[in-house]
């Protein structure tokens, strides 16, 4: 099972562990691994960016190349004071700019009928940018603009590509200090949740040292009990799980009251990705994603192609040449991935048990990851009840329910939320996710 949820790491520990690191890195070594782009503007947008915008790349294999690639905005409030929170998106391999364009980033796509052009963009008044400077970096290697040099460098899994976050994290600190007095968090969404606590534990070692609809899926459980989903042996589970598939087709799995679209992200091979080459002037895309309904939300992921891969957008970004030669949203099992973290609950286990606050959310309509599901892992804890189920509200309405635990654990599902809670219902999310930044219930 996994989860959206955002952990926190004590700010003054971090500051610790980041200069114990000075002691293992040297300047030059650092500036090697570094390299930043200040963005002034975007294309599509007009005028200045509501706060400051730095791009860069980070060495995190050495022998293959790798490089990952971040997008770090600063706060829109008190950068010097406000929290640092390190954000990663899903996958297969998807790109942060889904998480930046789509859920929590300062600025959006223009919904507008594709013509040619270069998609507009607009500001998003519920950024959790109001309230945080975030790191948002496509991860693994593979991911959006990461890359690696050697084809061996993307033969990752969940346990490496953490690791490889946490040398992200410690080269980025170090060329920032700045920010080392902020406190900081890490979080992620969909499939990256799986990791986030991961990370968390590593970090805190670190400073230690130095689904839903109900009746058919019951139908499943009471009859698929110890079997495998992907070939049952029992011919009633067999009918159940493709009764089950069959009506969870017939609507979205993301937003279980969205129309049923054409998902845009085309599937790739491993040899393709280096043979694709951009038009000079434009950069029209040789391979376009299918293109859905305008009615539809992911229509925004079809503009999507077309802004990352125009030139302009590449070089105002600073994508290094010969890197990645087309911007692909997700990547569909065509690169090499080992998930190698059977399941995260001990991991969150260990890091709440040593007093680090965690919000854990769900869409209450995700039919992807179910909030019952996350429900029944956050109370497979056995933590203490602090504050019993309630609503919790924006302007007298319920916006979702909340309960909280002991050990600084937070769970909430946002009401009319989707997989990816944020891209669904924006103005719920941001109220809860300043509530909790801030210390406050929600």
């Amino acid at each position: 099972m996994v989860w959206q949820d955002l952990i926190a790491v004590d700010e003054v520990r971090l500051a610790v562990v980041v200069t114990l690191l000075l002691f293992f890195f040297t300047a030059a070594d650092a500036a090697g691994s570094l390299s930043m782009t200040n963005v002034a503007s975007l294309p599509g947008f007009d005028g200045a960016l509501p706060s400051r915008l730095e791009t860069g790349y980070v060495t995190i294999d050495e022998d293959n190349g790798a490089e990952l690639f971040y997008y770090f905005i600063e706060s829109e409030g008190d950068p010097s004071t406000d929290p640092v929170l390190l954000w990663l998106t899903g996958g297969d391999r998807c790109s942060v700019l889904s998480a930046l364009f789509f859920e929590i980033g300062p600025l959006k796509l223009v919904i507008e009928p594709y013509n040619g052009e270069l998609p507009k963009l607009r500001y998003h008044p519920y950024s959790w940018t109001k309230v945080a400077s975030i790191l948002f970096v496509d991860s693994p290697v593979g991911a959006g603009f990461s890359y690696s040099r050697d084809p061996k460098g993307y033969d990752v899994g969940d346990v490496s590509a953490s690791m490889q976050l946490i040398k992200l994290l410690r080269e980025w600190f170090i060329e920032h200090p700045n920010y080392l007095s902020n406190p900081f968090y890490v979080g992620g969404d969909s499939y990256a949740g799986k990791i986030v606590p991961f990370i968390t534990q590593k970090i805190s070692e670190d400073i230690e040292a130095g689904v839903k609809p109900t009746l058919n899926l019951k139908m499943i459980m009471e009859h698929c009990k110890g079997e495998d989903y992907d070939n049952p042996k029992n011919e009633i589970c067999r009918q159940g799980l493709t009764r089950f598939e069959s009506l969870l087709d017939e609507g979205s799995h993301a937003q279980i009251l969205d129309r049923k679209c054409i998902y845009a992200s085309p599937v790739l091979n491993h040899e393709t990705i280096y043979r694709k080459i951009l038009m000079e002037k434009i950069g029209v895309l040789k391979h376009a994603p299918p293109q859905p309904s305008i009615k539809c939300g992911v229509y925004a992921n079809y503009l999507s192609y077309f802004w990352a891969n125009s030139n302009v957008t590449r070089k105002t970004l600073g994508i290094k040449k010969g890197t990645v030669n087309e911007w692909v949203r997700c990547h569909e099992h065509d690169l090499p991935y080992t998930k190698d973290i059977s399941s995260s609950i001990k991991y969150h286990h260990n890091v709440t048990l040593k007093g680090y606050r965690a919000l854990v959310y769900s869409g209450d309509h995700d039919a992807v990851i179910p909030f019952l599901g996350t429900q029944a892992w956050v109370r497979s804890l056995k933590y203490p009840i602090v504050d019993d189920w309630r609503a919790w509200h924006i302007d007298g309405q319920s916006a979702g329910f909340t309960i909280a635990y002991g050990n600084n654990l937070t769970f909430a599902t946002v009401k009319g939320g989707g997989h990816t809670a944020p891209e669904f219902e924006p103005e719920r999310c941001f109220a809860m996710f300043k509530r909790w930044i801030s210390n406050m219930a929600l």
